[in-house]
């Protein structure tokens, strides 16, 4: 494994945790709700809507942040090296864990860690096993 050290930013990184920490505590205390953005995505999608709006407000900010961001900054150059098929297979197997897992990655490894829940002191090391899992089969084994 290599670092690029000339690309290496600690410090954004730092900032955009402490962002998203305040905005995920802001949530719990101003709203009583976890930011798990699978949990949220999937109230929107219910057969409900009796929290519509705070939940379109997010995934709206979620939509808006980089293209405001945008504006003042350039945005860094992304780079798939996957075709359509594979991507739409690997949300659809992202979102069926985060339904078996009651969660997502941020519901549990941001909130829940913070929040010391049981539930998510399992998930996230799975969650995490499951990605170094992925990676080893398709760059090692599939090739």
């Amino acid at each position: 494994m290599n670092i690029d050290w000339a690309s290496f930013t600690p410090w954004s990184a730092v900032l955009g945790g402490v962002i998203i920490g305040i905005a995920a505590a802001l949530l719990a205390l101003v709203n009583g709700r976890i930011a798990g953005v699978s949990g949220i995505v999937g109230g929107l999608l219910g057969p409900t809507f009796r929290d519509f709006g705070w939940r379109a407000a997010f995934v709206a900010g979620l939509i808006v942040a980089p293209l405001v961001y945008g504006t003042f900054a350039a945005l860094p150059s992304i780079v798939i090296d996957a075709a359509y098929p594979m991507l739409v297979v690997a949300g659809l197997i992202v979102g069926v864990g985060t339904r078996y897992a009651a969660g997502c990655t941020s519901g549990h490894g941001v909130c829940g860690l913070s929040r010391l829940s049981p539930r998510s002191l399992v998930a996230t090391p799975l969650f995490m096993a499951a990605g170094f899992a992925t990676v080893f089969v398709v760059r090692h084994v599939i090739g």
